[in-house]
């Protein structure tokens, strides 16, 4: 992972950030409550939006963007405590979070599946997965130019995937969706689902 990523990435999607971005996780994180595990944390965008966490734990496998992270961490009312990990082995016991956050992050993880399982693992039956993701457009053609693009796309955006069926990949590991918002023609998705043994 180059450092060249980390550095660009917040200039990079600052222009969505401010249009419409802002406003989907203010309202997506506002949603977490009690003990919150969020993966793949990147530069610690979301954190001034834990509003009503008890206590953030982020997982963030890449260091240096972690590193650009703490800047985010000053005058929080929340402690937000980061670690370097992969949200296919998360090194928390069983039944540990309330919430789990994940956004645009499942893009990017290697074995998807298996973190769905290490999600499930740790979350409390009675817990919540908060999502905001870009997938696969069901549109043939687009959707086809977004499986054509995805190699060099992954190339050069960090392992990022164009055509990942997220919402299709959380069902696979039964979680429970109970609200699915669509922007951009379907091409992001906010998801809320709940632990398959609520």
């Amino acid at each position: 992972m180059g450092k060249w990523f980390s550095r660009l990435y917040d200039p990079f999607m600052a222009p969505l950030e401010k249009k419409s971005f802002k406003g989907i996780r203010q309202d997506l994180i506002s949603k977490a409550r009690g003990n919150v595990l969020e993966v793949g944390s990147g530069t610690g965008i979301n954190f001034p939006y834990y509003v009503n966490a008890e206590q953030v734990t982020a997982v963030e496998p890449n260091p240096d963007m972690l590193k650009k992270s703490l800047r985010r961490l000053k005058n929080r009312d929340q402690p937000i405590h980061t670690h370097v990990g992969e949200a296919e082995d998360l090194p928390f016991p069983d039944n540990t979070f309330d919430t789990v956050i994940g956004t645009l992050v499942f893009c990017t993880i290697p074995e998807p599946d298996k973190a769905f399982a290490e999600i499930r693992r740790a979350l409390k039956p009675d817990g919540k997965l908060l999502l905001f993701e870009h997938v696969r457009l069901e549109q043939k053609t687009l959707g086809k130019l977004q499986d054509i693009l995805t190699p060099l796309w992954k190339h050069v955006c960090d392992g990022c995937c164009l055509n990942r069926n997220t919402l299709n990949m959380a069902k696979k590991a039964d979680f429970h969706v109970e609200n699915v918002q669509s922007m951009y023609k379907g091409l992001f998705l906010t998801i809320e689902l709940t632990h398959p043994n609520t």
